[in-house]
């Protein structure tokens, strides 16, 4: 679903979701801007969809208790891949012919 949209139409979801989220929450945008140290108009933009720095988008999700979602956004890497390659070790590259 989310690779089909545009970006400016995952803000809008993105956006839309988050202001569900704060009604449900039964909590006010002002409530919300002054417990995330925000401006209403902040918050205004990240409900209809527009751009906002990502500090200030964690301020806000760290408010309505979404951070734990975090982890759905960038899972933490298993490992790095230069420990993959030194767990590999040298891969044969070509294979010469034998003499016999």
């Amino acid at each position: 679903m989310w690779t089909e949209l545009s970006d400016p139409a995952i803000m809008k979801q993105l956006g839309a979701r988050i202001k569900d989220y704060r009604i449900g929450m039964g909590m006010r945008q002002s409530d919300v801007a002054k417990e995330s140290g925000v401006s209403l108009n902040t918050i205004n933009k990240i409900e209809s969809g527009k751009p906002v720095s990502f500090v200030l988008m964690i301020s806000v999700m760290r408010t309505l208790n979404l951070l734990e979602n975090l982890e759905l956004l960038v899972p933490e890497s298993r490992i790095s891949p230069l420990q993959l390659l030194k767990l590999q070790g040298k891969k044969v590259k070509r294979v010469r012919l034998q003499n016999n």
